[in-house]
C-alpha cells in the first residue's frame, strides 16, 4: 500500500527555524501567548507535577516557567520514555506534524495514568486573510494554485484526535488573536522571525516572481484593510487536553441508569412533548 505524501519537509523547517532563532529580532510572541495560556490552564488543576515533559521547537520560551522540565524536539520519533512523565505539553508544533495522531498517541505513552496532556497550536482559522490574497493573486497571474499556507486542524477535528490516541476526558478550546500590520510584507517577515516559512513538502521549490507578492498585497489591502489603514492578521490558537486512562478517574454513567429526574432537581414541571413522528397512511 503507497504511502500519503508527506505534509511537511522537516529538514526546511528546521532550517527555517533556525534562521528565526538567528535573527535579530525573533518573533515570539505567540509561542509567549501559549506559554501563558498552558499555565492558566495548570494553575486550574489541583496538582503538584514532578516528572514533565514539553515538546516544543523553542524550549527558551519554557525555561522561565518549568526550567526543570526535560525539553523534546518535535520529531516524528518523539525521544520519550513510556511512563515516565506525569505531565507532558505539546507546544505550538502539532500543526507541523506529518502523523498528528502519533504524536498524541506518544505522548500518551509517555505518561504514567492519570497524567494531564495539554497541548497548543495553530488552528484552521488562522492567516485566512493571507490565504485569499495570495490564492487570487496566484490565480490571476498564473491561472493555477500551489500549496503556501499549511492547512490546520479544525477545532472538532483535534477535540476527535485526542479521543483516537486514547485519552480520557478529552477538551478542545480555541482563542483568536488579531495582529495588525502596516502591509503583508511585514506580515511575511514576522512569519519568517517566527519560524514559520511555507515548508510544505508539496510547495514549489522555484522561487514566485515578485509580481504574485505585490498583487496579493494589493488584494489584502483592498479586502481586509481596517480603518486605520493596517492589515489585520488572524492567528487561531487551539488548546487541547486529555489525560491518560486511570481506574481512578470518573465514568460516565450508563444511559437509562438515573435515579433522580431533572425536573425535580430545577423545581419544576415536566411537560411531555408532542408526538411529532409521521403518520403511516393506511
Amino acid at each position: 500500500m503507497q504511502k500519503p505524501p508527506l505534509l511537511t519537509d522537516h529538514p526546511a523547517l528546521e532550517r527555517f527555524r533556525a534562521r528565526a532563532l538567528r535573527s535579530s529580532d525573533p518573533a515570539m510572541f505567540l509561542q509567549e501567548e501559549a506559554v501563558l495560556e498552558i499555565n492558566e490552564r495548570l494553575n486550574e488543576v489541583n496538582r503538584t507535577f514532578t516528572s514533565i515533559a514539553i515538546v516544543t521547537p523553542f524550549p527558551k520560551t519554557w525555561q522561565n516557567l518549568l526550567p526543570k522540565a526535560e525539553f523534546v524536539t518535535d520529531d516524528e520519533v518523539l525521544a520519550l520514555e513510556p511512563e515516565a512523565h506525569d505531565l507532558v505539553i505539546h507546544s505550538m508544533s502539532l500543526h507541523w506534524a506529518n502523523d498528528p495522531v502519533g504524536q498524541l498517541i506518544q505522548c500518551r505513552r509517555a505518561l504514567k495514568p492519570d497524567g494531564l496532556f495539554l497541548g497548543a497550536c495553530f488552528g484552521g482559522e488562522t492567516l485566512t486573510e493571507l490565504r485569499v490574497a495570495l490564492a487570487e493573486a496566484e490565480v490571476a497571474i498564473s491561472g493555477g494554485l500551489s500549496p503556501r499556507v499549511a492547512p490546520m486542524g479544525e477545532i472538532r477535528n483535534l477535540g476527535a484526535l485526542l479521543q483516537r490516541a486514547g485519552f480520557a476526558m478529552p477538551v478542545a478550546d480555541t482563542m483568536k488573536k488579531t495582529v495588525t500590520y502596516a502591509d503583508m510584507g511585514c506580515l511575511l517577515r514576522d512569519l519568517r522571525a517566527m519560524g514559520e516559512n511555507n515548508a510544505l513538502a508539496q510547495r514549489r521549490k522555484v522561487t514566485s516572481p515578485r509580481h504574485l507578492f505585490t498583487k496579493a498585497g494589493e488584494i489584502y489591502a483592498k479586502a481586509f484593510c481596517t480603518k486605520d489603514g493596517r492589515i489585520p492578521a488572524t492567528f487561531e490558537m487551539i488548546f487541547l487536553t486529555g489525560w491518560a486512562p486511570d481506574a481512578s478517574q470518573p465514568k460516565p454513567l450508563r444511559p437509562g441508569s438515573a435515579t433522580a429526574r431533572l425536573a425535580d432537581a430545577l423545581n419544576t414541571s415536566e411537560q411531555p412533548l408532542p408526538d411529532t413522528a409521521p403518520k403511516k397512511r393506511i
